[in-house]
């Protein structure tokens, strides 16, 4: 039996999440978004009521089409407020629209997206040594400086916290804990880029 992550159940859409991508470095432009979108719908809720909707998301939010998503008609967004697949928070549906249009922001000012959000780690990705779940921060000083430079830049439900769970899972930091099975993997994965 491999030694996972001390924050794992056995559910399996979290046990495949944590084996295949979790810390996971990821450069696509369009996977970055998404995961962003993701992160800030998942504020105040557990990461697995986001992960078992992850389909519907997509699905209801065009495929995270950042240019569909800015052009959303008040139509879109009441029906996405009534899709009972995705967390209907107003709030939540809203900010995915305007972050879709600040991504857009982005990209015009930074031709791309990865290079923008990988510079808060200087583009090479942060190993930690972590022995137990206890000693993983909340946030660091790379999560505020992404958090104060996305609202700068339009982006809503970006707080400190959430840019670091999403800097955990986009593989900008390596907080698996040592003894996971997982921990060397992607700190390899780490190593050849």
């Amino acid at each position: 039996m491999k030694k996972r992550c001390d924050w794992l159940t056995d559910n399996k859409i979290y046990l495949e999440y944590h084996d295949k991508e979790w810390g996971v470095p990821v450069y696509d432009d369009r996977a970055l978004f998404e995961m962003l979108i993701l992160e800030g719908a998942q504020a105040g809720l557990s990461w697995i009521t986001i992960l078992k909707r992850r389909r519907t998301y997509r699905k209801a939010y065009d495929n995270f089409d950042p240019e569909k998503m800015a052009n959303w008609t008040d139509g879109k967004i009441q029906k996405l407020l009534l899709d009972p697949g995705i967390i209907r928070n107003k709030l939540k549906v809203a900010a995915a629209q305007k972050n879709a249009q600040a991504y857009l922001q982005v990209i015009k000012d930074h031709r791309s997206f990865n290079d923008f959000i990988w510079s808060f780690v200087n583009g090479q990705p942060i190993t930690n040594c972590w022995k137990t779940i206890s000693e993983i921060p909340a946030a660091t000083k790379e999560s505020n400086d992404m958090s104060k430079a996305l609202k700068k830049k339009g982006f809503k439900f970006v707080g400190p916290t959430i840019c670091y769970a999403f800097m955990q899972a986009v593989g900008m930091v390596n907080d698996h804990i040592t003894t996971c099975y997982r921990y060397e993997e992607i700190e390899n994965l780490s190593d050849s880029i």
